[in-house]
């Protein structure tokens, strides 16, 4: 198989393809990477820890206010019902994408109300591997599951999937491209002992397995120079996507 030939061809600007996690404890810190990291990151993940200062929706009015693209990594799972009406509070939002993380009910639950706003559903997480799976009940190896799942959520309305770029060739082959696929779980080198991703991939092989957007975080923030590091990768990432 041609190494290109799962490369996204969705009409995405290149910059906006790598996704930083903005993972900090406060609005102030938040703000100061958002500064520090300028031009070089272009959208931001906010996750949970984010959500727990209290002022998850004041980082995403700013972050509409400098320009940039906002993911809310909330992973929305609980009754159908409950899950339609947070997702309707983003609407109000400069939100782009949101996560649902649950069954069939809730999925579609999101994907009722979802508006302009992409859902997504998360499928297996990166820090879990076929151990982890075995121990939870599922008797399947992660790329299985990833793809069963990935299937009902783009039957259910949801925009796409998050995924291992392990799983993305797999996903585009049997599901095709008219789906999203966003990559967390991105390293430059091999894991760290210490480090909580289990199923990594690099930036290059990501984009060449299928994902449509990587979302990195410690790669960057713990860089010497994270903002030449985020150079560094959009420099790669436009390698790949140059016209």
């Amino acid at each position: 198989m041609d190494s290109l030939s799962n490369l996204s061809q969705k009409a995405i600007d290149p910059r906006d393809r790598l996704i930083l996690a903005l993972d900090v404890p406060s609005l102030d810190e938040g703000k100061r990477w958002v500064e520090r990291l300028g031009d070089s990151v272009q959208f931001y993940k906010l996750g949970l820890q984010f959500l727990m200062t209290g002022q998850y929706f004041d980082m995403i009015d700013w972050l509409g206010a400098q320009g940039k693209k906002v993911f809310a990594d909330i992973k929305f799972f609980d009754v159908p019902e409950t899950v339609k009406l947070a997702v309707e509070q983003l609407q109000h939002r400069k939100v782009d994408f949101a996560t649902v993380h649950g069954n069939d009910p809730m999925m579609e639950a999101a994907a009722s109300v979802k508006g302009n706003l992409k859902i997504l559903a998360v499928t297996v997480l990166t820090s879990l591997d076929k151990g982890d799976l075995d121990d939870l009940g599922f008797q399947c190896n992660p790329e299985e599951l990833v793809l069963s799942r990935a299937r009902r959520a783009i039957k259910l309305g949801c925009d796409g999937v998050i995924s291992s770029g392990l799983e993305a060739a797999r996903l585009r082959s049997e599901l095709g491209h008219n789906f999203l696929i966003i990559s967390p779980g991105i390293r430059p080198v091999e894991n760290k002992p210490n480090d909580d991703q289990k199923r990594t991939v690099d930036v290059e092989d990501a984009f060449r397995l299928g994902a449509d957007y990587i979302v990195v975080g410690r790669p960057i923030r713990q860089a010497k120079d994270p903002k030449a590091k985020a150079e560094e990768m959009q420099a790669r990432i436009a390698g790949l996507f140059r016209a």
